[in-house]
């Protein structure tokens, strides 16, 4: 089972990653300026972790309403995903990927553990 884990940055903001049973980081955010933000990214990606995937990474793609996960390819032609939220922000971004299948089954694993995930404030 995945667990959310949040912490406080070197320069006072929070970010959380999503961690997968394993303890491999699915998923991270941005920097919030706030606790209490962070933790509403958190809610936000299990609000929307059942989002249709765009998969960017394929030329004439078909585009999706938000929210929705984008999937891309990197300079370093890694392939990618963003979640973005209803009103098209991006509430988190995952590690780079050498195959799409990867990245698919990352995206399935937040899907699968997001909802449920418990929230826990990493240690200093």
């Amino acid at each position: 089972m995945g667990k959310f884990v949040y912490k406080e940055t070197a320069n006072g903001g929070f970010k959380f990653d999503l961690k997968a049973g394993n303890g491999e980081v699915i998923l991270s955010s941005q920097i919030y300026k706030s606790e209490k933000s962070c933790l509403a990214g958190i809610e936000s990606v299990r609000n929307n972790a059942a989002s249709e995937v765009e998969d960017q990474t394929v030329e004439g793609f078909e585009v999706k309403k938000h929210p929705k996960y984008e999937m891309y390819t990197d300079k370093r032609g890694e392939v990618r995903f963003r979640l973005k939220a209803k009103n098209g922000e991006i509430i988190a971004t995952s590690e780079g990927y050498k195959r799409k299948a990867s990245a698919l089954n990352g995206i399935d694993s937040i899907k699968r553990n997001a909802p449920d995930a418990p929230v826990a404030k990493a240690e200093a």
